[in-house]
């Protein structure tokens, strides 16, 4: 089975355990990097064209005006087609009670159909949100896995969570 994991991740002031933190690498893709080495899988990183503000505030306001506007921004390299692949796993955190809008711009760029997605969400204690019926929305052909909620602060320490996932459903 050809997968891709396809993320959206963020470096720079982050909440973490209550706590506003400076991460130079972003939980999600700490969470991508541990599936790429147990499956061998792609990666494509799903990046605003134009970077968020690295204030947490600054960074907070401009995910809610996108998310209230309803904006798809531009990403800053175009998608892969993931018609050479059999499942895409996607991870986010979330924001909003979902998925950062630049996951949406992923999502509407590709051709979805008969494709498993696997959703990967970091968080803080919010869980998957209404993310996982978003991708339903979005992706209405596409076979929609269980998805994992990892908690940002714990990423590093995921591993076995998400080695046990991957099993789970059938991509390890």
């Amino acid at each position: 089975m050809k997968i891709l994991t396809a993320y959206f991740s963020r470096t720079g002031m982050n909440y973490a355990a209550g706590n506003i933190i400076e991460l130079p690498v972003g939980n999600t893709e700490a969470a991508a990097k541990i599936i790429a080495e147990l499956t061998g899988c792609g990666l494509y990183k799903i990046d605003r064209a134009e970077p968020y503000a690295f204030d947490y505030r600054e960074c907070v306001a401009q995910a809610k005006e996108e998310f209230s506007q309803n904006i798809r921004p531009a990403l800053r390299e175009s998608a892969p087609d993931v018609s050479e692949y059999d499942a895409v796993i996607l991870g986010y955190p979330n924001w909003c009670g979902t998925m950062p809008m630049p996951v949406w711009t992923f999502l509407e760029s590709g051709d979805f159909k008969g494709k498993k997605i696997a959703p990967l969400c970091t968080n803080e204690g919010s869980g998957l949100g209404k993310s996982v019926a978003d991708i339903a929305k979005l992706c209405p052909d596409a076979e929609l896995l269980e998805g994992l909620s990892v908690r940002g602060c714990e990423v590093q320490d995921s591993r076995g969570d998400i080695e046990r996932w991957l099993k789970r459903i059938k991509l390890l």
